[in-house]
């Protein structure tokens, strides 16, 4: 059986509809950058034909809301093996650790890989509206399998300072630290393609 790998991608949040307005007509277009395939979308071919790669469109990207998103992934988990690896990025990180904080999920996790998650929206220049995390995380910490947060130090977006609230909260998280890859936007990524990969051989 292939390993499954489900990527939960990120997004945008917004307090109120105005805001996402705003943003839409102010926001301008990376046309060339639109482009050039990121390292999740090249993810299965870098993983080989031994992992199933699962990639979720989630509900309204530019103006998610948790609920939405939440509903759309259950619709998922029948599909789902048990020894599945969780990877989320940016408000798919977050959504990861809120889901499996609030939620038991009946099958079994391997790992748990969550690149440039936001903690909270304490002092940023963004709101997570509806995607906060509870107090408690300890259902998080027992049903993810292996946490390993990546986070860089010049992310423009999510600050570093975000990825140490969750090695705080959580004890035995693992988190890589990276000093140039901003909020991992390249197109390759091969330390994760590595981390994946030792992970199943275990």
């Amino acid at each position: 059986m292939k390993q499954q790998l489900i990527i939960i991608h990120g997004g945008e949040t917004f307090d109120t509809y105005d805001e996402y307005l705003e943003f839409l007509k102010s926001t301008e277009v990376d046309f060339n950058g639109e482009k050039i395939k990121k390292w999740k979308k090249t993810l299965g071919e870098k993983l080989g034909d031994d992992f199933d790669v699962i990639s979720p469109q989630m509900p309204n990207g530019l103006n998610a809301k948790y609920l939405e998103w939440k509903i759309w992934f259950e619709k998922y988990i029948p599909y789902l093996n048990d020894g599945m690896i969780l990877l989320g990025h940016s408000l798919g990180a977050i959504f990861i650790a809120k889901f499996l904080s609030e939620n038991t999920l009946l099958k079994k996790i391997r790992a748990t890989l969550l690149v440039a998650p936001p903690f909270d929206d304490i002092d940023h220049d963004y709101s997570l509206s509806d995607f906060v995390l509870p107090d408690d995380m300890s259902k998080f910490k027992q049903q993810a399998g292996k946490i390993t947060i990546y986070h860089s130090k010049d992310d423009p977006v999510v600050p570093y300072a975000d990825a140490e609230k969750y090695k705080n909260k959580i004890p035995g998280i693992e988190l890589k630290t990276f000093s140039d890859r901003g909020h991992f936007s390249q197109e390759v990524f091969p330390e994760i393609v590595d981390d994946i990969i030792t992970l199943c051989k275990k």
